[in-house]
C-alpha cells in the first residue's frame, strides 16, 4: 500500500471522525442560552479542553450528556447561573476532572452515583439548587475529595460517614432534609 495514501487516509477520517471534544463543548453552547455572549469566544475546534469557567455569566438551559465526552477536561465551573435540569450520568466519564463546580443555579434531580467514578475529583460544590434523593454512596470512595458541599437541597435519607465523608462538617449537607443518623 502506497503510504501517501495511508497518510491521506488518516487526515481525511481525522476530518471524518471530527473532534469529538470540541463537538461536545459546541453540544452545550446549543444548549444554553447566553445573554451577554460568554461561549461566543468558544473554538469548536479546540482539540483538549482542560478548563470549561463559565461561572456568573447568566447561562441558562441543560447541561448535555455530551459533556462526558471531555477526556481532559480537569475543571468544570459552571456556578451562579440559571442552568436547569440534571447532572448527566456521562459526566462520570472525566477521569480526570479536578474541580465540579456547579452551585447557585436551578438543577434538580438525583446527583447522579456515576460521580463516585471521579477519581481525581477534590471540589465538589453542588449547593443552593434543587437536588432530591439521596447522597449516593459511591462519592464516598473518592479518596482525594477535599471540599463538600451539598448545602442547601433537597437531599434526603441518611448522611453517609465513611470512606471520605469523615472528614466533612455537618455545614457541607445544611439546609436538606436529610436524617440526621449516619449511614
Amino acid at each position: 500500500m502506497d503510504v501517501s495514501f495511508v497518510c491521506l487516509f488518516v487526515v481525511a477520517f481525522w476530518q471524518v471522525s471530527g473532534n469529538v471534544e470540541g463537538d461536545a463543548l459546541n453540544a452545550l453552547k446549543s444548549n444554553l442560552a447566553d445573554p451577554y455572549n460568554v461561549l461566543q469566544s468558544w473554538d469548536p475546534t479546540l482539540v483538549n479542553p482542560c478548563t470549561c469557567d463559565i461561572g456568573d455569566a447568566g447561562l441558562s438551559g441543560q447541561l448535555v450528556p455530551q459533556l462526558g465526552q471531555l477526556r481532559h477536561l480537569q475543571y468544570l465551573e459552571m456556578f451562579n447561573n440559571s442552568i436547569s435540569g440534571g447532572i448527566p450520568r456521562e459526566v462520570g466519564k472525566l477521569k480526570k476532572l479536578v474541580s465540579l463546580d456547579l452551585y447557585l443555579n436551578r438543577l434538580s434531580g438525583p446527583i447522579p452515583d456515576t460521580l463516585g467514578s471521579l477519581h481525581r475529583l477534590r471540589f465538589l460544590r453542588l449547593n443552593n439548587n434543587n437536588f432530591s434523593g439521596h447522597i449516593p454512596m459511591s462519592l464516598t470512595t473518592i479518596n482525594t475529595l477535599q471540599l463538600l458541599d451539598l448545602s442547601n437541597n433537597q437531599l434526603t435519607g441518611p448522611i453517609p460517614v465513611n470512606g471520605s465523608f469523615k472528614y466533612f462538617t455537618p455545614a457541607s449537607f445544611a439546609n436538606n432534609p436529610l436524617d440526621p443518623l449516619p449511614a
